[in-house]
């Protein structure tokens, strides 16, 4: 986006495969070309419509979450209905921290509780999946999605076990309608659930990997770059299923380099730099979400530890007492 601002002298539009208008440069700007785009104008454009932040209703509880590597100890609680954010700088180890909640690597210490109950088998990510813990990975070609497989069967990967008959046959009507009524409500736009996933778009293939996961009806949802390399349409849907998940009361982790997308989506959000969690804005810190603030934190500056000495770094230090 920032090269058509920069390049252009004209931008034409196209939306679900029809043209909407054209941009001159003079009337150019990201409130005028969003709008056309999606069909809407920029303050409607992340969703956040759920519930405000209740810290009464826990649906995970991290501690000590380390790698011995990359992690240090990482402690946190995330809150039914609640969207967190973890922001930080490139490398500051939030993939790695989610990845080990997942149990997608090995961990040297932490525990995990899932919807009240000790998670006490957290051995990979099948665990996981079991106790109600599904992950987004940030990078859904290499690690989510099968190219070469339709939408219908990429779509239903985790119902396998639950449709298969006795014998292990599986209930491939079961599977079809699972997968229309995924595309439906997701908004995937493709001609039938036949179609190879690699013949999608990244919008559509992101959402297709976001059907897979809440065929889980997972407790926690966590995302790791959701939008990177969708389009802007796409973008909306996913913020759109965002907001409709926390108010079903999903808790949702959004790990994300885009501050403009972690402040429009977020409740609170968790700063992490040098692989620990640092501080915390919104929420009940009572600091605001703030581009300036997350910035100021991830980098450490002398504005950033005056802040979690002040107050944010209890919430890290003691998070059972703080609840």
């Amino acid at each position: 986006m920032a090269e058509i601002y920069e390049l252009s002298d004209r931008v034409s539009v196209l939306r679900d495969g029809e043209y909407v208008g054209m941009l001159e440069r003079d009337g150019l700007s990201a409130e005028a070309l969003v709008k056309m785009m999606v069909g809407r104008d920029l303050s409607g454009f992340y969703k956040k419509e759920h519930a405000a932040y209740d810290p009464g209703a826990v649906v995970m509880r991290v501690r000590d979450m380390a790698d011995g590597k990359r992690v240090k100890p990482c402690s946190f609680d995330l809150h039914a209905g609640e969207v967190l954010g973890i922001a930080g700088l490139v490398g500051a180890g939030r993939t790695e921290l989610a990845r080990l909640i997942f149990a997608a690597d090995s961990r040297t210490s932490g525990s995990l509780e899932v919807a009240g109950k000790a998670i006490t088998d957290l051995r990979n990510p099948t665990d996981a999946i079991r106790a109600g813990v599904v992950y987004l990975t940030e990078d859904r070609k290499a690690q989510g999605l099968f190219l070469d497989m339709s939408v219908r069967d990429n779509i239903n990967v985790c119902a396998c076990v639950p449709d298969a008959h006795a014998g292990g046959v599986l209930d491939r009507g079961r599977g079809a309608q699972r997968a229309i009524e995924a595309i439906r409500s997701l908004s995937i736009r493709v001609a039938s659930g036949k179609v190879n996933v690699g013949a999608l778009s990244g919008g559509n293939q992101q959402k297709v990997l976001l059907a897979r996961l809440l065929e889980v009806k997972p407790h926690v949802l966590i995302l790791d770059e959701p939008t990177r390399g969708v389009d802007i349409g796409s973008k909306s849907e996913i913020y759109r299923i965002i907001n409709e998940l926390a108010k079903a009361g999903v808790g949702i982790v959004v790990i994300s380099s885009e501050l403009p997308e972690i402040i429009g989506t977020c409740d609170r959000v968790l700063i992490m730099r040098e692989g620990e969690l640092v501080a915390e804005v919104g929420g009940a810190s009572g600091q605001e979400i703030s581009q300036e603030r997350i910035i100021d934190l991830a980098t450490g500056s002398e504005n950033a530890a005056a802040a979690a000495a002040h107050g944010a770094r209890d919430t890290f230090d003691h998070p059972i007492q703080q609840q």
